[in-house]
This record gives C-alpha cells, sequence and structure tokens, in this order.
C-alpha cells in the first residue's frame, strides 16, 4: 500500500535546491521556477509575510519519494500579480465576504505562463496528488 504526505514549506530553503528543481525538469525549463529564483524573491524580503507574499509551498511524497511541489502564496492583496481580480474581490466584500486571503499558485511578479504543478515525471496522478494535497 502506498502512503502519500504532504507537508508545507515556509521559507524555499526548507527544501534541498537540487531536490526542487529536480520537479521543474520533467517539462521545457522555466527559470522562474527554479529554486534559487524563487529563494532570491524571498531571501531578498520581495516574497514575504510582510509584502503580503507569504509561501506556502506544498511538497508531495509518496512512499517517502519525492513526487512534485508546487510554488503556492497565501496573499492579502492582489498586487504584485498579473491576476487583474479587483472587481471580485470588491463584489465579495460588498456581498459580506471577505475576499483575503486567498491561496494561490503563481510566481511572484512574473508574467510567464507555464505549468505550476511540478512533478519529476509527467504523470497525471502525481498532478492530482499535488491538487489534492
Amino acid at each position: 500500500m502506498s502512503e502519500t504526505t504532504a507537508k508545507i514549506l515556509h521559507n524555499i530553503n526548507e527544501m534541498d535546491a537540487e531536490l526542487w528543481d529536480s520537479c521543474n525538469a520533467a517539462r521545457p525549463y522555466n527559470p522562474f521556477l527554479t529554486h534559487k529564483f524563487l529563494n532570491a524573491l524571498e531571501s531578498s524580503g520581495s516574497v514575504s509575510t510582510e509584502t503580503g507574499w507569504q509561501p506556502f509551498h506544498i511538497v508531495v511524497e509518496q512512499n517517502e519519494v519525492l513526487i512534485g511541489v508546487v510554488p503556492l502564496y497565501i496573499k492579502n492583496h492582489s498586487q504584485g500579480e498579473y491576476v487583474f481580480d479587483y472587481g471580485w474581490a470588491d463584489a465579495l466584500q460588498r456581498a459580506g465576504g471577505d475576499y483575503y486571503p486567498k491561496m494561490q499558485i503563481s510566481v511572484p511578479f512574473t508574467p510567464a505562463s507555464g505549468p505550476r504543478l511540478l512533478t519529476r515525471e509527467v504523470n497525471p496522478e502525481h498532478e492530482k496528488l499535488l491538487l489534492g494535497a
């Protein structure tokens, strides 16, 4: 029987760079999803709880073997992203709801497209495990 576990990283440096990057290798290379790039955002203070980009990266393992990672952030605003959802936030607030905080799978300050569910091999089942986490 396989055991799947998920954990949250509040700092990308909680994971070895080589392991993170092994999940970025299964598809065409994307420099904005590398450990080095995301770490630069975090270590510079550009991405932090104080700036409204709280790292909340997801790591999924199956039988203690890394399956994949997801660059994920808890956001308290919609600044620094290329999703213009201010209208949705305003409408929900007028209706009595809270739009923030929100979870966002993205690369901060980067309008580059591409996969955000990073798996060590291209496998739809592994992507489902990441989404389930």
